[in-house]
């Protein structure tokens, strides 16, 4: 038997707007380590393959030659020179994605992935993002918004509606969605037609609301807004399965990074990508196997298991976490999602409920973190060692 895995520290506190909104951006780039990151928005995910193909160049000419899907399903370049700024905001530019200067943090949109190409689902929501990223652009007031305020768009099959997002919106039979603000646990009734208004105003409602508290997010001021009374609807939160399904394929991603030549390969496969907020991609009507290195079986170790960039790439990480984590999956079993972090911050963690793996600098602490927000799995202070570790994560990812 591993030993027991110790317990996590508590959640940290509300976040502190005094101190500023430093999310990088296309470009606000973030100084890192290993060069300037950039990260550009995606609202929905959504890409064409001749915008992949310029992603894929600028990762060649300008950065380390991958790049990386977030947990909101946008791409981030990494290795950039510091002075590129110039040269990559012209070429987003030229190949629309950077529409708006001011708001180009704030295009933070995730939407069911799968929408309008399985049958399943009340509404494709496609339609809901264009018009939401429209909007959003359009409003002097939404420029305020932090970096990380996000907005679901879910087609009533609760997958993105069980990411917590500050605004989600989901599909409701018939036409029309419920708008939740936050973990409310009821929502607001939105007419057929009013979706993304209904998504925008609650933003700004939020924003007009705030007056001097330092929330940056809807969940840190939930009083603040009134979150409606209708009754929500079950959100399992279910990424879409790895591999092929009637209206395409599902490519899933190792920690998120995807070499440009892998990348060029995806764009060939299908007129449109999908980067769906689980790391993964959905190629619509594309038939053919996936990159080298790249998956399509489901049921593997590698199965929602992410990780931050840490060492030697983030100077905040403790471990090269990455590496430790590759070695302890390739005897793993899947189950309940695992992150492995470098440092408290906790970067790039999944919703719900997940197993922790956090390096403390003389080994790993894992422990459950659960859909209530508690870590409370394990009892003891003493770190794992990484061999240790790879067995304390198989074991609580068998936790049901």
């Amino acid at each position: 038997m591993p030993p027991t895995p110790a317990a996590a520290e508590p959640r940290p506190g509300p976040s502190d707007r005094a101190r500023g909104d430093a999310c990088p951006g296309a470009l606000r780039l973030h100084t890192a380590d290993d060069g300037a990151l950039a990260r550009v928005r995606l609202p929905g995910g959504l890409l064409t393959d001749r915008q992949a193909t310029v992603l894929a160049e600028l990762a060649e000419r300008l950065g380390d030659g991958a790049l990386e899907l977030t947990s909101r399903g946008n791409v981030q370049l990494r290795g950039l020179p510091a002075d590129s700024g110039a040269e990559l905001g012209s070429a987003l530019r030229a190949a629309g994605l950077l529409p708006s200067e001011s708001h180009e943090r704030v295009r933070n949109i995730v939407a069911s992935p799968l929408s309008g190409l399985d049958g399943a689902g009340h509404a494709d929501v496609g339609a809901w993002v264009r018009e939401l990223d429209e909007l959003l652009c359009a409003s002097p007031l939404a420029a305020g918004l932090a970096g990380l305020f996000l907005f679901a768009l879910d087609d009533g099959r609760g997958d993105v509606a069980a990411l917590d997002a500050d605004v989600t919106l989901i599909a409701t039979p018939g036409g029309g969605a419920l708008l939740r603000l936050g973990r409310a646990t009821t929502a607001r009734r939105v007419a057929p037609g009013d979706e993304a208004s209904a998504a925008l105003a609650a933003a700004e409602e939020f924003l007009a609301v705030l007056g001097g508290t330092k929330a940056w997010f809807v969940r840190d001021a939930p009083e603040l807004l009134d979150p409606g009374a209708e009754t929500l609807p079950a959100a399992p939160g279910t990424p879409p399965p790895l591999g092929a399904f009637p209206g395409g394929l599902v490519v899933g991603t190792r920690f998120g990074r995807v070499t440009a030549a892998q990348w060029r390969q995806l764009a060939a496969a299908a007129p449109e990508l999908r980067i769906t907020p689980w790391r993964s991609v959905v190629l619509p009507g594309a038939t053919g196997p996936a990159p080298d290195g790249l998956l399509t079986t489901p049921g593997t170790a590698w199965e929602r298991a992410t990780a931050c960039t840490g060492a030697p790439g983030c100077a905040k990480s403790l471990a090269d976490v990455r590496a430790d984590a590759a070695r302890a999956l390739t005897r793993g079993v899947p189950g309940l999602p695992v992150h492995w972090s470098g440092c408290e911050r906790r970067c790039g963690h999944p919703a719900g409920e997940w197993v922790d793996v956090l390096a403390t600098g003389q080994g790993y602490r894992v422990t459950v973190h659960h859909s209530d927000g508690q870590r409370r799995d394990g009892q003891t202070s003493q770190d794992l060692t990484t061999e240790q570790m790879a067995e304390a994560v198989a074991e609580a990812r068998r936790t049901t």
